[in-house]
């Protein structure tokens, strides 16, 4: 499982520790998957600014190898990993892993491999694909620096498993779980229900409160009523030992919004936040279970959809803050709460800031949860689904503005020609639309945003100096459609597909429906809705203003594989990939499907640099600064369902010319 291919064991590697901290001489510029703790996605490295972007150049590349090892499941791979930097007494390395959980140390000037550790996980897909978001460190403070496992890597595995590694050298940490490692699912079996327990995986960054590893988890919630628990459960960083467990849903029979056992989901399956000086974990969690069918599930479903803050020393809940009642669309928060401060009337707040697929951003206070902007209950559609009773109201932060639109009729219709907008028009006048939260229905409902955004999970950058967060956004339409059980075809029901995005009709476990669901296209391939389909957006939080919108990707690329001229037109295109915000004034972003990575204006959204990758690039970059040179990062692996044409496995690092 271990491997070190340039560094001596044990007593050598303390011995030779200070060169690595020569090769790292500056500070620690991206400690954690989302950059600063809070998760902010900022760096003060400005070397890469406005004035000089245009110059940058790939410095180095790494190839993580992992779709050579397994041919035979490159289509079950995403390659999102944001890679971190450790400090110098820890070694100095950058930090990645492939979605197979092999963990990488790096040379962060030139990209050469230190060690790797492979966890050997189960090549069974049993959730429908490999990923690996990134890893987590820590430093042990009762341990002089230079002890083993005095800075520890924390990997969450696609099986279910923890591990804990020395970060100098890349073995396992004895001292934790079973000779490194905690074997997480008799844990969740702990707790109903546990249908889904073999398709649940640990894709993202484990949180750190202090002494104390939380993790969430996926759950497949559209394939069964009860599906999976969404409990959080905490772990002693030191020794791997089950410190507590949070059940994300009400249980409380004396509670009017308890949930039934029989009911799952309502997961963690992002990454969370930490604040370790108030002991608070920020938690997004999930829709309840099933997805789109909630007639099982009666009332709001607290806590699903929800922000919630909760105490990391003792897994009990501070505050919650429900963003979306009686979740039938599956819009649940995708991406970590970012924990900034706000400057506003000369004084610093400290506050959450919650991205929505929906493309509404919610701010609260990180103390208390009052809302940073008023949010207001209002009215949305009422629901024809017999059984299934909705929320009459749902909540809208008056501030800011919705960063995509917001439902969709018939008249939005839109096509390159005449025949595919006529097209596009029969199809949406075929199926329920209207405002936004037009319930699902058994006609079939057009869902716009669709339902991976707005936001999601890469989430956005928060500028401290200038008060600007800046998001990617996504904004053409898809549609679900509730079927009946005995209107599914159960030889196509068995395709893996059934039941996913543009997939035949699949069966949802216990419910009296099963679902089909797609992209809203015309017969050529293109959104019924105009474009621009994707966009970078700058926000000012602190008056809660949207500053400027610019489109986000080329269809040049998309055109041609539909057999159309290869037009380099700046519509926007489908992503999967979040950016970073730098004090250099620059936001870098990767993700889209013309396979190029850009960085633009901050303050302007002006499009100041944009290259032509090995592949698109679907991770969130890093940045940082070593020997005086800045680097930005990005893993570069295509995406296995979007655009699986070109597949890779590069980590790319670009930089200014050396003089």
């Amino acid at each position: 499982m271990f491997h070190s291919t340039r560094l001596f064991r044990s007593v050598m590697l303390i011995a030779i520790s200070w060169l690595f901290g020569l090769a790292a001489a500056n500070a620690q510029d991206w400690p954690t998957y989302g950059g600063p703790y809070g998760g902010s996605r900022y760096s003060t490295a400005d070397q890469i600014n406005r004035d000089n972007v245009d110059q940058l150049e790939i410095a180095w590349t790494y190839r993580t190898g992992h779709l050579e090892r397994h041919k035979q499941l490159q289509w079950a791979v995403g390659f999102q990993a944001t890679p971190i930097l450790l400090p110098d007494e820890a070694g100095g390395h950058l930090v990645t892993c492939t979605p197979f959980n092999r963990v990488v140390a790096l040379d962060p000037v030139t990209g050469e491999e230190r060690w790797y550790f492979d966890p050997e996980i189960s090549p069974i897909p049993v959730a429908g694909r490999f990923n690996c978001r990134g890893v987590t460190q820590w430093k042990d403070k009762n341990k002089q620096p230079e002890a083993t496992c005095a800075y520890r890597i924390f990997l969450a595995t696609n099986d279910r498993r923890l591990m804990a590694i020395d970060a100098r050298d890349g073995a396992l940490c004895t001292d934790f779980g079973e000779g490194g490692i905690v074997d997480v699912t008799p844990i969740i079996e702990q707790l109903p229900p546990t249908n889904q327990i073999r398709s649940m995986q640990l894709m993202s960054p484990v949180a750190v409160v202090n002494d104390v590893l939380v993790i969430g988890g996926t759950a497949n919630k559209f394939r069964d009523v009860s599906s999976n628990n969404g409990a959080l459960r905490g772990f002693d960083t030191r020794t791997g030992q089950h410190l507590w467990t949070f059940d994300t849903l009400i249980r409380d029979p004396n509670d009017p919004e308890s949930t039934s056992y029989d009911v799952g989901g309502a997961n963690v399956w992002i990454t969370m936040s930490v604040d370790n000086e108030r002991d608070l974990l920020f938690a997004p969690t999930a829709s309840a279970s099933p997805n789109y069918y909630g007639g099982l599930r009666p009332g709001d479903n607290r806590h699903a959809s929800s922000v919630l803050a909760i105490r990391g020393s003792t897994g009990e809940l501070v505050w919650a803050q429900q963003l979306l009642h009686h979740d039938v669309w599956d819009w649940d928060p995708p991406t970590h709460p970012i924990l900034v401060d706000i400057t506003r009337d000369g004084q610093k707040i400290p506050v959450v800031v919650q991205l929505t697929k929906i493309g509404v951003v919610f701010i609260f206070h990180r103390e208390t949860g009052e809302p940073f902007f008023e949010i207001e209950e209002r009215e949305v559609p009422k629901g024809t689904i017999p059984g299934d009773e909705l929320s009459p109201t749902q909540p809208f932060p008056v501030k800011p503005p919705p960063l995509v639109r917001h439902g969709l009729s018939v008249d939005d219709a839109w096509g390159f020609t005449l025949y595919d907008r006529n097209e596009c028009r029969k199809l949406i006048e075929s199926m329920d639309h209207g405002p936004i939260y037009t319930p699902p229905s058994t006609r079939g409902t057009i869902m716009s945003p669709q339902v991976g955004g707005g936001s999601n999970w890469a989430g956005g950058a928060f500028d401290p100096e200038r008060n600007i967060l800046v998001t990617p956004v996504s904004q053409f339409a898809s549609f679900i459609r509730l079927v009946p059980n005995d209107e599914i075809d159960p030889e196509l029901a068995k395709i893996p597909t059934a039941g996913n995005p543009n997939g035949p009709p699949g069966y949802t476990k216990g419910s009296p429906y099963g679902l089909v669901q797609g992209t809203l296209l015309s017969p050529f391939g293109v959104p019924c809705t105009k474009p621009p389909w994707a966009m970078v957006v700058g926000v000012d939080l602190a008056k809660g203003e949207i500053l400027w919108k610019s489109p986000l990707g080329i269809i040049d690329k998309l055109a041609s594989e539909q057999g159309m001229p290869a037009l380099p037109l700046r519509l926007g295109t489908p992503f999967a990939g979040g950016g970073i915000a730098t004090a250099g004034g620059l936001f870098f972003i990767g993700g889209t499907a013309d396979e190029r990575f850009r960085a633009y204006d901050i303050e302007t959204g002006d499009l100041l640099w944009e290259i032509k990758s090995f592949t698109s690039a679907n991770a969130t970059p890093m940045t940082y600064v070593v020997d005086g040179r800045q680097y930005v990062v990005v893993s570069t692996g295509g995406h296995a369902w979007m655009y699986p044409q070109n597949k890779q496995d590069y980590v790319v690092a670009y930089a200014l010319p050396e003089n």
